[in-house]
């Protein structure tokens, strides 16, 4: 998988660290444009999802794509996810339709995007057993080659403890938000006891953290953009990181987070931002 950095992952797979996140990424054209920028600036993995929509896009991009950088399926490293609504029993049809619909032939990793169901509360007792039969799916899946590795995405530490009680094969990566802002200690602590690796989406805070005033000035004394920096971050850490953007400059920009570090001083004081602020979806009140 080229020379890019990576994480040994449970199952003995190398996944790159860092990853194009495609959320909100939509129609034919502006998928290829920007997965041909990506490719031309050093990313191998790429991270989709059945709720984004773009399965099928970025299927088509890939196939047309890679033969121009000299590369072939083995080169990238490809993740999708289950869609809430087929969560639970629906959950093996849910993960060959998103084979389906990308073209291939096996995902290199496949997670539980939500631990709810949709249509149902947060509260419904239904939630820990359709988890528990979507994991079941996904571990059949997994035996049988389809999905090279599983795991999830949006769980607490509360949901993680509980797929490693009853699981057969344990999760190989938990993907969540993660930055500076948002430093998930008891969760990457929990990784960290139980060989899972813990994967940053949502690296920017959405945008939020680069008008930071620290975040710029961080920027500013590393002559690096403030993306660059929240980037960094994680990386530097051995986060590996999914930025998502619509612009091939920024994509550009964005792979440019490997070729330099951070101070300890400056690392310190970003991990200092820590308040437990959420962007995104917070599963904290799903049973």
């Amino acid at each position: 998988m080229d020379s890019q950095p990576t994480v040994l992952l449970n199952t003995g797979a190398r996944m790159p660290l860092l990853g194009l996140g495609t959320f909100r990424l939509c129609g034919r054209e502006d998928t290829f444009r920007i997965v041909d920028a990506a490719l031309a600036s050093g990313y191998r993995a790429f991270d989709t999802a059945a709720v984004y929509r773009n399965e099928e896009h970025l299927g088509v991009a890939l196939r047309e794509l890679l033969p121009k950088y000299g590369l072939t399926r083995e080169d990238v490293f490809i993740t999708s996810k289950l869609g809430p609504k087929d969560q639970g029993s629906r959950a093996r049809e849910g993960a060959l339709h998103s084979l389906s619909q990308l073209g291939l032939g096996y995902l290199d990793l496949y997670l539980i995007h939500w631990p709810g169901t949709q249509g149902r509360g947060v509260s419904d007792p239904s939630n820990p057993g359709n988890r528990a039969l979507s994991w079941a799916a996904l571990e059949g899946l997994h035996a049988q080659g389809s999905l090279r590795a599983i795991g999830v995405s949006n769980y607490t530490p509360a949901h993680l403890r509980e797929l490693l009680d009853g699981c057969a094969v344990p999760p190989a990566v938990l993907q969540v938000e993660f930055h500076p802002q948002l430093a998930q200690g008891e969760l990457r602590r929990l990784c960290g006891e139980t060989g899972v690796c813990f994967q940053a989406y949502s690296s920017l805070g959405t945008g939020a953290l680069l008008q930071d005033p620290l975040v710029l000035r961080v920027a500013q004394a590393c002559q690096r953009t403030p993306a660059q920096v929240l980037l960094r971050w994680a990386t530097q850490q051995g986060v590996p990181v999914l930025p998502k953007s619509c612009c091939p400059e920024r994509v550009r920009d964005n792979a440019r987070l490997l070729d330099f570090q951070l101070s300890l001083e400056h690392m310190e004081a970003l991990t200092k931002m820590d308040c437990g602020q959420k962007y995104c979806w917070d599963p904290a009140g799903v049973v």
